[in-house]
Protein backbone atom coordinates (compact mmCIF):
# COMPACT_ATOMS: atom_id res chain seq x y z
CA UNK A 1 0.00 0.00 0.00
CA UNK A 2 1.53 3.24 -1.22
CA UNK A 3 2.23 5.86 2.29
CA UNK A 4 0.60 8.75 2.15
CA UNK A 5 2.12 11.86 4.12
CA UNK A 6 0.73 15.32 5.30
CA UNK A 7 3.31 17.98 5.43
CA UNK A 8 2.54 21.39 6.96
CA UNK A 9 4.86 23.89 5.75
CA UNK A 10 5.20 22.47 2.29
CA UNK A 11 6.40 25.18 0.40
CA UNK A 12 9.50 26.46 3.07
CA UNK A 13 12.77 25.14 2.98
CA UNK A 14 12.58 22.02 5.32
CA UNK A 15 9.21 21.23 3.46
CA UNK A 16 10.64 21.44 0.16
CA UNK A 17 13.37 18.87 0.91
CA UNK A 18 11.05 16.33 2.29
CA UNK A 19 8.32 16.19 -0.03
CA UNK A 20 11.56 15.75 -2.46
CA UNK A 21 12.70 12.47 -0.63
CA UNK A 22 9.28 11.31 -0.04
CA UNK A 23 8.12 11.50 -3.22
CA UNK A 24 12.00 9.35 -4.30
CA UNK A 25 10.49 6.68 -1.97
CA UNK A 26 7.02 6.05 -3.53
CA UNK A 27 5.13 8.14 -1.12
CA UNK A 28 1.91 10.00 -2.05
CA UNK A 29 2.78 13.39 -0.33
CA UNK A 30 -0.28 16.15 0.55
CA UNK A 31 1.12 19.89 1.34
CA UNK A 32 -0.91 22.35 3.40
CA UNK A 33 -0.36 25.75 1.53
CA UNK A 34 -1.75 29.39 2.49
CA UNK A 35 -3.85 31.45 0.09
CA UNK A 36 -2.46 34.50 -1.50
CA UNK A 37 -2.61 36.65 -4.10
CA UNK A 38 0.72 35.83 -5.56
CA UNK A 39 2.20 32.43 -6.15
CA UNK A 40 4.36 31.18 -3.18
CA UNK A 41 5.50 27.55 -4.52
CA UNK A 42 8.68 28.47 -5.63
CA UNK A 43 10.04 25.42 -3.95
CA UNK A 44 8.20 23.38 -4.92
CA UNK A 45 7.29 24.25 -8.54
CA UNK A 46 10.04 21.65 -10.01
CA UNK A 47 8.38 18.50 -8.48
CA UNK A 48 4.71 19.78 -8.55
CA UNK A 49 2.83 18.18 -11.43
CA UNK A 50 -0.58 19.35 -12.03
CA UNK A 51 -3.56 16.88 -10.68
CA UNK A 52 -4.87 16.94 -14.12
CA UNK A 53 -1.73 14.55 -15.17
CA UNK A 54 -1.57 10.87 -15.50
CA UNK A 55 0.30 10.03 -12.43
CA UNK A 56 0.23 12.71 -9.81
CA UNK A 57 2.26 12.04 -6.28
CA UNK A 58 1.89 15.69 -4.99
CA UNK A 59 -1.43 17.03 -3.77
CA UNK A 60 -1.68 21.05 -2.23
CA UNK A 61 -4.26 21.87 0.05
CA UNK A 62 -5.40 25.46 1.11
CA UNK A 63 -5.39 26.18 4.73
CA UNK A 64 -4.13 27.47 8.20
CA UNK A 65 -2.80 25.60 11.31
CA UNK A 66 -5.13 28.06 12.89
CA UNK A 67 -8.59 26.82 11.37
CA UNK A 68 -9.10 23.94 13.54
CA UNK A 69 -12.19 22.52 11.63
CA UNK A 70 -10.30 22.76 7.97
CA UNK A 71 -7.38 20.53 9.77
CA UNK A 72 -9.56 18.22 11.07
CA UNK A 73 -12.01 17.59 7.59
CA UNK A 74 -8.13 17.69 5.79
CA UNK A 75 -6.64 14.45 7.82
CA UNK A 76 -10.34 12.75 7.78
CA UNK A 77 -10.10 13.33 4.01
CA UNK A 78 -6.70 12.36 3.51
CA UNK A 79 -5.82 9.69 5.55
CA UNK A 80 -2.25 9.98 5.66
CA UNK A 81 0.05 7.54 7.44
CA UNK A 82 2.68 10.51 8.61
CA UNK A 83 2.23 13.81 9.18
CA UNK A 84 4.81 16.42 9.27
CA UNK A 85 4.09 19.76 10.84
CA UNK A 86 6.93 22.12 9.97
CA UNK A 87 4.79 24.75 9.45
CA UNK A 88 6.32 28.23 11.84
CA UNK A 89 6.38 31.67 12.32
CA UNK A 90 10.25 31.22 12.04
CA UNK A 91 11.86 34.31 12.43
CA UNK A 92 13.19 34.21 16.54
CA UNK A 93 13.39 37.91 15.81
CA UNK A 94 10.31 38.84 14.27
CA UNK A 95 8.56 36.78 17.21
CA UNK A 96 9.14 39.97 19.43
CA UNK A 97 7.56 42.17 17.46
CA UNK A 98 4.07 39.26 16.64
CA UNK A 99 4.19 37.54 19.73
CA UNK A 100 0.48 36.33 19.39
CA UNK A 101 0.50 35.40 15.84
CA UNK A 102 3.61 33.29 16.83
CA UNK A 103 1.82 31.59 19.32
CA UNK A 104 -1.15 31.04 18.03
CA UNK A 105 0.69 29.02 14.78
CA UNK A 106 3.31 27.60 16.32
CA UNK A 107 1.64 26.54 19.75
CA UNK A 108 -2.31 26.40 18.93
CA UNK A 109 -1.05 24.61 15.22
CA UNK A 110 0.53 21.94 17.17
CA UNK A 111 -2.49 21.36 19.15
CA UNK A 112 -4.87 21.33 16.16
CA UNK A 113 -2.82 18.84 13.90
CA UNK A 114 -2.33 16.70 17.15
CA UNK A 115 -6.29 17.08 18.05
CA UNK A 116 -7.06 16.46 14.12
CA UNK A 117 -5.28 13.12 14.27
CA UNK A 118 -6.87 12.03 17.87
CA UNK A 119 -10.22 13.39 16.52
CA UNK A 120 -10.30 11.41 13.30
CA UNK A 121 -8.96 8.36 14.63
CA UNK A 122 -6.47 7.11 11.98
CA UNK A 123 -3.54 5.28 12.99
CA UNK A 124 -0.47 7.66 11.93
CA UNK A 125 2.61 9.02 13.02
CA UNK A 126 3.49 12.46 13.55
CA UNK A 127 6.33 14.72 13.57
CA UNK A 128 6.64 17.82 15.64
CA UNK A 129 9.46 20.05 14.13
CA UNK A 130 11.00 20.92 17.27
CA UNK A 131 14.10 23.75 18.01
CA UNK A 132 17.78 24.09 19.46
CA UNK A 133 15.88 27.21 20.50
CA UNK A 134 13.75 25.64 23.47
CA UNK A 135 17.40 25.21 25.17
CA UNK A 136 18.21 29.08 25.23
CA UNK A 137 20.56 30.15 27.88
CA UNK A 138 21.16 26.67 28.81
CA UNK A 139 25.13 26.01 28.23
CA UNK A 140 26.35 23.20 25.31
CA UNK A 141 26.60 20.98 24.22
CA UNK A 142 22.97 20.26 24.44
CA UNK A 143 20.79 17.22 23.83
CA UNK A 144 17.65 15.54 25.03
CA UNK A 145 18.34 15.98 28.77
CA UNK A 146 19.36 19.02 28.23
CA UNK A 147 16.95 21.76 30.62
CA UNK A 148 14.30 24.25 28.36
CA UNK A 149 14.79 27.54 29.02
CA UNK A 150 13.78 29.82 26.08
CA UNK A 151 14.72 33.01 25.41
CA UNK A 152 12.03 34.27 23.09
CA UNK A 153 8.52 34.07 22.24
CA UNK A 154 9.24 31.72 19.29
CA UNK A 155 10.74 29.64 21.51
CA UNK A 156 8.03 29.72 24.53
CA UNK A 157 5.38 28.91 21.95
CA UNK A 158 7.63 25.78 20.64
CA UNK A 159 7.98 24.84 24.01
CA UNK A 160 4.56 24.45 24.50
CA UNK A 161 4.10 22.66 21.12
CA UNK A 162 7.08 20.33 21.99
CA UNK A 163 5.74 19.22 25.80
CA UNK A 164 1.58 19.22 23.56
CA UNK A 165 3.58 16.48 21.51
CA UNK A 166 4.77 14.57 24.24
CA UNK A 167 1.45 14.40 26.30
CA UNK A 168 -0.50 13.34 23.25
CA UNK A 169 2.47 10.42 22.61
CA UNK A 170 1.43 9.58 27.12
CA UNK A 171 -2.21 10.77 27.51
CA UNK A 172 -3.44 9.36 24.14
CA UNK A 173 -0.89 6.36 22.10
CA UNK A 174 -0.44 8.62 19.47
CA UNK A 175 3.09 7.82 17.56
CA UNK A 176 3.68 11.45 18.08
CA UNK A 177 8.31 12.75 18.33
CA UNK A 178 9.67 15.60 18.50
CA UNK A 179 13.09 16.53 16.22
CA UNK A 180 14.89 19.03 18.08
CA UNK A 181 16.42 20.52 14.92
CA UNK A 182 19.84 22.81 15.32
CA UNK A 183 20.18 25.05 12.58
CA UNK A 184 20.09 23.85 9.46
CA UNK A 185 20.38 25.82 6.42
CA UNK A 186 20.79 25.68 2.43
CA UNK A 187 20.50 27.47 -0.72
CA UNK A 188 16.78 27.45 -0.20
CA UNK A 189 16.87 29.11 3.39
CA UNK A 190 14.62 32.39 3.70
CA UNK A 191 16.40 35.67 2.61
CA UNK A 192 16.06 37.47 6.13
CA UNK A 193 17.86 34.66 7.81
CA UNK A 194 21.41 35.44 8.92
CA UNK A 195 23.29 32.81 6.79
CA UNK A 196 21.52 33.32 3.72
CA UNK A 197 21.49 37.15 4.40
CA UNK A 198 25.38 37.15 4.76
CA UNK A 199 25.42 34.83 1.52
CA UNK A 200 22.86 36.53 -1.10
CA UNK A 201 25.41 39.87 0.23
CA UNK A 202 28.44 38.29 -0.96
CA UNK A 203 27.18 37.25 -4.21
CA UNK A 204 25.47 40.93 -5.30
CA UNK A 205 28.93 42.42 -3.71
CA UNK A 206 31.25 39.90 -5.92
CA UNK A 207 28.99 40.46 -8.65
CA UNK A 208 29.47 44.57 -8.53
CA UNK A 209 27.40 45.78 -5.88
CA UNK A 210 28.95 48.63 -3.23
CA UNK A 211 26.46 47.81 -0.53
CA UNK A 212 27.17 46.84 3.26
CA UNK A 213 25.83 44.15 4.83
CA UNK A 214 24.39 45.05 8.23
CA UNK A 215 24.42 42.08 10.75
CA UNK A 216 23.42 42.01 14.59
CA UNK A 217 25.40 40.16 17.07
CA UNK A 218 28.61 38.49 15.39
CA UNK A 219 29.35 36.69 18.64
CA UNK A 220 26.49 34.14 18.51
CA UNK A 221 27.74 30.63 18.30
CA UNK A 222 25.40 28.66 15.97
CA UNK A 223 25.47 24.51 14.78
CA UNK A 224 24.77 24.98 11.49
CA UNK A 225 24.03 22.03 9.35
CA UNK A 226 22.73 21.02 5.64
CA UNK A 227 18.85 21.16 5.76
CA UNK A 228 19.02 18.58 2.61
CA UNK A 229 20.48 16.34 5.06
CA UNK A 230 18.32 16.84 8.60
CA UNK A 231 15.05 16.23 6.68
CA UNK A 232 16.22 12.69 6.29
CA UNK A 233 16.33 12.41 9.91
CA UNK A 234 12.64 13.44 10.05
CA UNK A 235 11.51 10.27 7.92
CA UNK A 236 13.96 8.28 9.97
CA UNK A 237 12.32 9.28 13.52
CA UNK A 238 8.58 8.35 11.86
CA UNK A 239 10.23 5.06 11.14
CA UNK A 240 11.59 4.43 14.27
CA UNK A 241 9.20 1.83 16.18
CA UNK A 242 8.93 3.74 18.91
CA UNK A 243 8.05 7.37 19.18
CA UNK A 244 10.78 9.19 21.08
CA UNK A 245 12.60 12.77 21.03
CA UNK A 246 15.78 13.50 18.90
CA UNK A 247 18.20 16.23 18.87
CA UNK A 248 19.26 16.84 15.35
CA UNK A 249 22.78 18.60 14.94
CA UNK A 250 26.41 18.03 13.71
CA UNK A 251 27.86 18.98 16.93
CA UNK A 252 30.29 21.78 15.73
CA UNK A 253 29.33 25.51 16.73
CA UNK A 254 30.90 28.64 14.79
CA UNK A 255 29.86 32.46 15.32
CA UNK A 256 28.38 34.64 13.01
CA UNK A 257 31.63 36.71 12.61
CA UNK A 258 32.84 32.94 11.35
CA UNK A 259 30.20 31.89 8.68
CA UNK A 260 30.45 35.72 7.07
CA UNK A 261 34.42 35.56 6.65
CA UNK A 262 34.41 32.29 5.53
CA UNK A 263 31.21 33.32 3.14
CA UNK A 264 33.37 36.55 1.50
CA UNK A 265 36.95 34.41 1.47
CA UNK A 266 35.07 32.14 -0.69
CA UNK A 267 34.78 34.90 -3.39
CA UNK A 268 38.20 36.49 -2.39
CA UNK A 269 37.41 39.35 -0.46
CA UNK A 270 37.41 40.25 3.41
CA UNK A 271 34.02 40.52 5.75
CA UNK A 272 35.93 43.87 7.71
CA UNK A 273 35.40 45.44 4.81
CA UNK A 274 31.58 44.86 4.00
CA UNK A 275 30.11 44.09 7.15
CA UNK A 276 28.63 47.10 9.59
CA UNK A 277 26.43 46.75 13.19
CA UNK A 278 23.45 47.44 13.44
CA UNK A 279 21.65 47.39 16.39
CA UNK A 280 18.14 46.79 15.51
CA UNK A 281 19.50 43.06 14.55
CA UNK A 282 20.43 42.43 18.12
CA UNK A 283 18.00 40.64 20.09
CA UNK A 284 15.93 41.75 23.13
CA UNK A 285 17.07 38.78 24.98
CA UNK A 286 20.25 36.96 23.43
CA UNK A 287 20.83 33.08 23.04
CA UNK A 288 24.68 32.69 23.53
CA UNK A 289 25.18 29.03 22.11
CA UNK A 290 23.97 26.60 20.39
CA UNK A 291 25.69 23.40 20.07
CA UNK A 292 24.10 19.66 19.88
CA UNK A 293 24.93 16.56 20.69
CA UNK A 294 23.78 14.09 17.79
CA UNK A 295 24.81 10.92 19.56
CA UNK A 296 21.12 9.80 20.17
CA UNK A 297 20.19 10.12 16.75
CA UNK A 298 23.53 7.81 15.52
CA UNK A 299 22.64 5.65 18.00
CA UNK A 300 19.35 5.04 17.34
CA UNK A 301 18.88 6.06 14.03
CA UNK A 302 21.94 6.00 12.53
CA UNK A 303 21.91 9.19 10.95
CA UNK A 304 24.60 12.01 11.29
CA UNK A 305 25.30 14.86 9.75
CA UNK A 306 28.01 14.69 6.56
CA UNK A 307 27.99 18.73 5.84
CA UNK A 308 29.33 20.82 7.88
CA UNK A 309 29.12 25.22 8.74
CA UNK A 310 32.34 25.77 6.33
CA UNK A 311 31.12 23.76 3.34
CA UNK A 312 27.45 25.11 3.68
CA UNK A 313 28.99 28.61 4.08
CA UNK A 314 30.77 27.52 0.22
CA UNK A 315 27.73 25.66 -1.39
CA UNK A 316 24.94 28.74 -0.04
CA UNK A 317 27.53 31.64 -1.95
CA UNK A 318 28.02 29.56 -5.16
CA UNK A 319 24.40 28.53 -5.40
CA UNK A 320 23.59 32.81 -4.54
CA UNK A 321 26.38 33.70 -6.88
CA UNK A 322 24.61 31.29 -9.94
CA UNK A 323 21.87 33.63 -9.00
CA UNK A 324 22.84 36.60 -10.13
CA UNK A 325 25.03 35.93 -12.85
CA UNK A 326 22.41 34.85 -14.32
CA UNK A 327 20.13 37.83 -14.19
Amino acid sequence: MTKKAFISGVTGQDGSYLAELLLEKGYEVHGLIRRSSSFNTARIDHIYQDRHSLNPKLFLHYGDLTDGVNMTNLIHQIQPTEVYNLAAQSHVQVSFTMPQYTAQVDAVGAVVLLESIRASGINCRYYQASTSELYGSTPPPQNESSVFRPRSPYAAAKLMAYWTTVNYREAYGVHATNGILFNHESPRRGETFVTRKITRAVARIATGSKEKLYLGNLDAVRDWGYAKEYVESMWLMLQHDKADDFVVATGVGATVRDFAQVAFEEVGLNYKDHVEIDKRYVRPIEVNALIGDPSKAKRLLGWSAKTYWKELAKIMVEADLGLFKNK
